[in-house]
């Protein structure tokens, strides 16, 4: 009998392994990501004093684009990196959230390096 591979466990364990790692400061936060099915959220986390500097989603009113696809993730990566840098913020770590830096992380991630995020 075959035991099916259970994705979301999977992708929170990966998650847990990358969180080890990358911690966001006042100096530099950390860029959190996460996909649902149909939507595509970010924030920028200050973890030391577990704020939440700027977030910005596919849900948002001003939005246009479907969510759920890389045309969405672009515009979302555009989003955070805007409203971050209003704030002061232009250095961050990129946190994938577990999943593969492909698709839409992909996308959202090189939207906001054009941006003008350094990450």
């Amino acid at each position: 009998m075959f035991k099916k591979v259970d994705k979301k466990a999977s992708r929170e364990r990966r998650h847990l392994r990358v969180r080890k790692k990358v911690f966001g400061t006042a100096e530099r936060p950390r860029l959190s990501v996460f996909k649902s099915e149909k939507n595509i959220y970010a924030q920028v986390i200050d973890d030391i004093n577990g704020v939440t500097l700027v977030a910005a989603s596919s849900l948002e009113k001003d939005f246009a684009a479907k969510g759920g696809n890389k045309e969405g993730a672009k515009l979302v990566g555009e989003l955070i990196a805007k409203k971050a840098i209003e704030k002061g913020i232009d250095v961050v770590v990129f946190d994938r959230g577990g999943y593969i830096y492909h698709g839409r992380i992909q996308e959202l991630a090189q939207a906001a390096r054009e941006a003008g995020l350094k990450f």
